[in-house]
């Protein structure tokens, strides 16, 4: 299968479970009472999880608004699913890709990027969190015989992209039919990103620490279909 740009092997009907992490609060009779609870309760701690490479280590924020992506992510680096599997697509200037189970064994030559659990994981587009250079995204399939934009499993990529000047983002602009926040504009000019990916694939997190291990990463030199010549291993772990 060619690789459309950012895949799942195929399209797999959903069957995560997932359990609300949020907090409850108890039933009033006084609304007001209820409102005070709400407002005096402590936001939740956002989870940090480390990407171990031979490049360095890279730190990632997790998002609590994304909460389905969130608890897929912590689970299955607490399984060491991604463990020993490798950055199997790697392109300079837009981003590197990973998560793909079937990487574990690489075999010379193989190409990876159709491997992942049965399941995927509904979008969350949140108009907060964009393809700024450090979001970390969720792989999917092409919107073909993906129209809902469902998340791979475990497919991931996180965006280096590039810098664009203030008539780039205004072309882009005109071309998406859209506008991009002030946010928006001022991280594209001056960090980078992938703007036009902005709502099509879910933004779940963000590298805080460890950016210049995402340029190492994909500065190597790749084969046809984008694959490291020399492979690139990772071990994620959380920070505790």
């Amino acid at each position: 299968m060619k690789h459309l740009f950012i895949i799942l092997a195929s399209v797999i009907s959903l069957s995560l479970v997932h359990t609300s992490c949020s907090n409850s609060t108890a039933q009033s009779s006084n609304p007001s009472q209820v409102k005070e609870e709400v407002l005096n309760q402590e936001p939740q701690k956002e989870q940090l999880v480390k990407i171990s490479t031979i490049y360095g280590d890279m730190v990632v924020k997790l998002y609590n608004e994304t909460p389905l992506h969130r608890d897929n992510f912590i689970k299955l680096a607490k399984e060491g699913y991604f463990d020993g599997t490798i950055f199997h697509r790697v392109i300079r200037s837009f981003m590197i890709q990973g998560g793909d189970p079937e990487s574990k064994n690489a075999v010379a030559g193989a190409m990876y990027g159709n491997g992942g659990p049965s399941y995927t994981i509904p979008a969350e587009f949140n108009k907060k969190y964009f393809h700024k250079k450090g979001a970390l995204a969720a792989a999917r399939m092409g919107d073909n015989v993906n129209p809902q934009k469902a998340s791979s499993g475990s497919q991931f990529y996180i965006v280096q992209g590039k810098k664009y000047t203030a008539l780039e983002i205004n072309t882009l602009e005109q071309q998406m039919g859209r506008m991009f926040s002030a946010e928006q504009k001022a991280a594209y000019t001056s960090v980078g990103g992938t703007p036009f990916l902005d709502m099509g694939y879910t933004v779940f997190g963000e590298v805080v620490s460890g950016l210049e291990v995402i340029d190492k990463i994909a500065s190597v030199k790749t084969l046809p279909g984008d694959r490291p010549e020399t492979d690139i291993k990772m071990t994620v772990s959380l920070v505790e």
